[in-house]
């Protein structure tokens, strides 16, 4: 099968299932935690292997699997976590388009009360997150891999370019705010920018994505020009070990 070939809709709840799998105590991404965390990995400024990027889906918080770790399982979870990976990469570079993984929101359902021992912190980011829209409830997930990925490689974020800021803000708004300054960046946006419906929200977001990939395209494939430290030696020269000989008759003759 193509690596391009992107997953079913059983093969999506596979993916979900291997990643609830991760052995404990490590915090693996969900399904759609990882789909924004590889959009994430896809629009930085350079190319990263899978090798680097793959550990941090097994865990949030950066822990590693242990060598024990079921070889069956990994290989058909990275299987097809990386045919994901190839068919975002796919539409982003073709279309400048893909179908995230968001997942369905219950918002009728209600969160768990918090404890009466709560800190000060728990209480203000469960104030945080109550005062985001049902649109931002349920793009939150996908949104938190993406910045997932921007915390593993800051190249991004420390990208001196506005237009890359500003497409960033655009993500983050699903994100509950932690400062007056994000919270001013959210009202702003919600205000001149209004989202309508969830497609709509959908739409945005995928267009932030492709805009990101748009303005680090040059500097994720720009290549190094080569210097030489010493002049190139013709074959008629001098061979450079000392010996007297030319070059084509030395060293150069191999």
């Amino acid at each position: 099968m193509s690596t391009t070939q992107d997953l079913t809709d059983a093969e999506f709840a596979e993916l979900d299932e291997l990643l609830a799998s991760t052995p404990e105590p490590l915090q693996p991404l969900d399904a759609s935690m990882l789909d924004g965390y590889l959009c994430g990995v896809i629009v930085q400024p350079r190319l990263i292997d899978t090798d680097e990027w793959l550990p941090n889906i097994f865990d949030y918080d950066g822990g590693l699997l242990p060598d024990s770790v079921d070889a069956a399982w990994l290989d058909r979870l990275t299987q097809l976590v990386e045919r994901r990976h190839a068919a975002l990469m796919k539409g982003l570079a073709e279309d400048g388009w893909f179908d995230p993984v968001v997942l369905d929101v219950d918002e009728d359902a209600q969160p768990d009360p918090l404890p009466e021992d709560a800190t000060d912190e728990e209480r203000s980011a469960r104030a945080s997150y109550d005062a985001l829209g049902p649109l931002s409830h349920a793009l939150m997930p996908w949104v938190a891999g993406f910045q997932h990925a921007v915390l593993c490689f800051p190249e991004l974020a420390d990208m001196p370019n506005d237009d890359v800021a500003a497409a960033l803000a655009r993500l983050y708004r699903h994100l509950p705010a932690e400062t007056d300054e994000e919270k001013e960046v959210v009202a702003t946006l919600n205000r001149e920018y209004p989202l309508k419906d969830l497609d709509d929200a959908i739409e945005e977001m995928v267009a932030a994505v492709a805009d990101l990939a748009d303005l680090t395209e040059a500097e994720r494939y720009r290549v190094e020009t080569i210097r030489r430290d010493t002049p190139k030696v013709g074959r008629n020269d001098p061979c450079p070990c000392g010996s007297g000989r030319k070059y084509k008759v030395c060293h150069g003759s191999n």
